[in-house]
């Protein structure tokens, strides 16, 4: 294995020995056909690859010591790029994840059983994480795609885990210039070095300073954090289900709201699950960060927007923002929601920038298909003129489709989708109905809250006093939403705080299937933030306020032979708080509904019912 130093030492050589002339046309380079890089056959074999890892010097001092941090940095690369000079673009990913994680135990989480506006039960410290010291590679992801066709690959650890110095901030500033410093080292402008202190110094002598980012999820999101601080040479990120704003993570309308599958988990966990760095600085990490920064900041008691969540709100960053984008989520994704990647990517066009977006409908994680990666890869890092960016702006894998064969659109929301407003009839106890008409005098419908009924369980129920369901009659032919819908819900409420959750749903449920499949979409609001999402007031007993909130945004075409239905609820087990059985909200059904953007508008959800 060639170290750091003697890299150094072979690059003069290189320098002295290679005249600045025109490389032998025998000499192995990146190929493209199609538009695509090709695997080249001298790149292919992995014993000649050169890996090494290093340190590079950042702009900041998150850990108290000093000193600028050094985040931990690995390079795959094919040996021309020592023996003749080649000079390659970069597939960089950068984690937290690459050096340990703590554990999933949901007994270290937030106990979910908390009563409205309470202060929380302290939850029980997670055990510590593992450290690693993972040399020279902390990961082999990309390498055997990358490489081959003639890109190096780097991996970074982010600040405070693995081998990097620093503390972990979840979404601080440090995750944003960490990955900048690396694509600066790339292009000569920051530093790095042999060891953690001290050192040699070590160049990317092998990189033309071109880079793409991609990663799924915390990954993703570091790849749009550098995307954030504007630096020179990032020419393209694709984003897999990145987490792009913790409020819209942990928090929905003004509510407390758990990611699907980690009831109870916050921002001060996931703290916990990513701190692998060195053991010597995690008590000064911990004291002033999880115990100060995000405990005073991050609020389980009245789960309200503030300016903690705002500097963790990379759609809040995007002015910097001159990279191409393409991003990827999945439809079905009730982790890391697709709201997402939708609200970036509607930040982009305002912005006036032409990102592409990539769906699916599956669940967290899914990349766009490597075929079209590699065209932007190729379009972006190496210039090759193959059309990527007059390419259709959205992709959706349809719900019978191949992940490899998304079907292309001009934009999302699909731009012939129209919103159509259906109103809410009485009977919601059983199954009331969605109409396009208003129907005035169809009063007022209660519910009350227990969350020992979940979602699934409540949406299948021929009648509760726990939920209401409002359906459509059946369609007759398929029906294709795209967009955003919205609700807007008149109620009032026997206490000062409850929960609202709400689904669109398809009727009848499907058993043999995943139960999500049978979800279109959903959405939660604390109807104390009727009015702010900043400040929550106690409500009023039988004072009806309006709640109007999104829903998350879909792209489905829903079969003939389903009915839409809305149903209504408080405590949703698997994603809010759970308070104790017993409050009753009332719903005012002549000012309430459902707003859906339907493809073809209101004509085409008039023609699918059969009218």
């Amino acid at each position: 294995m060639i170290r750091e130093s003697s890299i150094v030492a072979a690059w003069v050589v290189v320098s002295w020995s290679v005249p600045l002339r025109a490389q032998d046309a025998a000499q192995p380079k990146p190929t493209f056909v199609d538009g695509q890089a090709q695997i080249v056959e001298a790149f292919k074999d992995k014993s000649r690859w050169i890996s090494h890892d290093l340190w590079v010097e950042t702009s900041f001092d998150s850990d108290g010591d000093g000193a600028p941090d050094r985040v931990h940095v690995d390079v795959t690369r094919p040996e021309q790029t020592e023996s003749a000079g080649l000079k390659l673009a970069v597939v960089y990913e950068s984690s937290p994840y690459f050096s340990g994680i703590g554990s999933t135990d949901s007994k270290y989480f937030w106990s979910p059983v908390q009563e409205l506006g309470r202060a929380p039960t302290p939850r029980t410290p997670m055990p510590a994480v593992g450290f690693e010291s993972k040399r020279p590679l902390m990961s082999r992801d990309l390498i055997d795609t990358w490489v081959p066709r003639g890109f190096a690959v780097v991996h970074s650890a982010s600040p405070g885990t693995g081998l990097s110095d620093g503390c972990p901030t979840v979404g601080g500033s440090n995750e944003s210039l960490a990955p900048k410093a690396v694509i600066d080292w790339l292009n000569g402008r920051a530093k790095g070095f042999s060891a953690p202190t001290g050192g040699d110094p070590v160049l990317a002598y092998w990189s033309t300073g071109k880079v793409a980012m991609t990663g799924t999820s915390y990954n993703g999101t570091l790849s749009l954090a550098a995307a954030t601080t504007g630096v020179e040479g990032l020419m393209v990120v694709v984003p897999d289900a990145p987490n792009t704003s913790y409020y819209h993570y942990y928090r929905s309308n003004g509510l407390v709201r758990h990611p699907g599958g980690y009831t109870g988990e916050d921002v001060d966990v996931l703290y916990d699950f990513i701190n692998s760095g060195d053991p010597e600085r995690r008590a000064w990490c911990n004291e002033h960060v999880r115990d100060e920064l995000l405990a005073a900041s991050a609020d389980r008691q009245s789960g309200d927007f503030n300016a903690f969540w705002k500097s963790r709100d990379y759609a809040l960053a995007l002015a910097n923002v001159k990279c191409a984008v393409l991003l990827s989520h999945g439809l079905s994704d009730w982790n890391v929601m697709p709201e997402h990647s939708i609200r970036i990517f509607e930040g982009l066009k305002a912005n006036g920038l032409a990102p592409s977006l990539h769906l699916h409908q599956g669940g967290h994680g899914g990349p766009p298909p490597l075929a079209m990666m590699n065209r932007w890869f190729s379009h972006y890092l190496y210039g090759v003129d193959n059309g990527v960016e007059k390419d259709p702006r959205l992709w959706v894998v349809r719900e019978d489709g191949k992940r490899g064969q998304p079907t292309p659109y001009a934009d999302y929301p699909n731009p012939e989708a129209r919103a159509v407003v259906l109103h809410l009839e009485k009977g919601g106890e059983k199954c009331g109905v969605l109409t396009l008409k208003a129907r005035k005098g169809q009063g007022r419908e209660s519910l009350v809250d227990d969350v020992a009924q979940g979602g699934a369980a409540l949406a299948q129920a021929e009648r509760s006093e726990h939920r209401l369901l409002y359906s459509t009659a059946p369609l007759e032919a398929p029906l294709h939403l795209s967009g955003t819908p919205r609700v807007t819900l008149r109620l009032s409420c026997d206490r000062p705080a409850a929960n609202l959750s709400v689904w669109l749903v398809t009727l009848p449920w499907t058993q043999e299937r995943r139960s999500e499949s049978n979800v279109i979409t959903r959405g939660w609001a604390d109807p104390q933030n009727h009015a702010s999402l900043e400040r929550g007031e106690p409500l009023e007993k039988g004072k009806f306020y309006e709640v109007r909130f999104a829903l998350q945004p879909d792209d489905q075409i829903v079969p003939a032979g389903k009915s839409l239905a809305l149903m209504v609820f408080s405590s949703d087990r698997d994603f809010t708080l759970w308070p104790a059985a017993g409050t009753k909200l009332t719903f005012d059904l002549d000012a309430s509904a459902l707003e859906l953007p339907v493809v073809g508008g209101e004509a085409a959800l008039e023609a699918a019912l059969g009218r």
